[in-house]
């Protein structure tokens, strides 16, 4: 997104650049950090960016590379009063984590861009309150859309995006009890609707019989702001 665009969906939500604190990179693909560099030349922006080491000479900062906080994937370190504990996932990036945010007794967790959900990451999304997985293709889908066959494999593969059926399989086996919020994202526009993705997890959900707020997060709008 540019930089008037994340201003617009700051203020959506009652919140603008100068009061942000920090800007935490989970892996340096474009669509991720294609605004990062101008947000961090603006000067009313003061917050710290955190990446890890091996992500950080990828991304393209221009004439000047700001001061970064670089961390090693799997490491734990403290903003402000929030525990953040990052873990690698298996994507086709150099050094791509996740992270799981702790403060007050409430635990949240971000899992996006991520072939399979392995042991260690099933692990790690333990115990959290809210949980934003990604659900971002329906096979069928993929396979009869407008991608290149070479793009469909990797989208598909280990190293590349969770399906709406690997999503629900992880709901049904492994959601923890304690999500009360559980949100979807990462939802392509070309090879997925949202209603399906919904359907799966609900189906999931069902089966598992688990009845946490579900959300559909959207590409081009904030999120409702959740509060405990």
């Amino acid at each position: 997104m540019s930089l008037r665009e994340i201003g617009r969906r700051l203020a959506c939500i009652g919140e603008e650049i100068e009061r942000l604190d920090a800007i935490l990179i989970t892996h340096e693909h474009s669509d991720h950090v294609a605004g990062l560099p101008v947000l961090a030349r603006n000067k009313k922006c003061r917050a710290q960016i955190y990446l890890t080491r091996l992500t950080a000479p990828l991304i393209d900062w221009g004439e000047a590379v700001p001061q970064l906080q670089t961390f090693q994937a799997g490491a734990t370190f403290e903003i402000g009063d929030i525990e953040v504990n990052s873990f690698s996932v298996p994507h086709d990036a150099a050094d791509p984590v996740g992270f799981c945010f702790e403060t007050h007794g409430v635990r949240i967790g971000v899992a996006v861009d991520l072939g399979y959900l392995p042991v260690s990451v099933r692990y790690h999304l333990r115990r959290t309150d809210l949980l934003v997985l990604e659900a971002n293709h329906d096979l069928d889908m993929l396979k009869v859309g407008p991608y290149p066959w070479s793009v469909k494999q990797r989208v598909m593969s280990r190293v590349g995006h969770l399906s709406n059926l690997v999503m629900s399989e992880y709901i049904e086996q492994d959601l923890p009890p304690s999500v009360s919020h559980l949100m979807l994202g990462h939802i392509s526009e070309q090879n997925n609707h949202p209603e399906i993705a919904r359907m799966f997890a609900a189906q999931a959900l069902e089966a598992r019989g688990l009845a946490p707020c579900l959300t559909i997060l959207q590409q081009n709008s904030p999120s409702e702001v959740f509060r405990f």
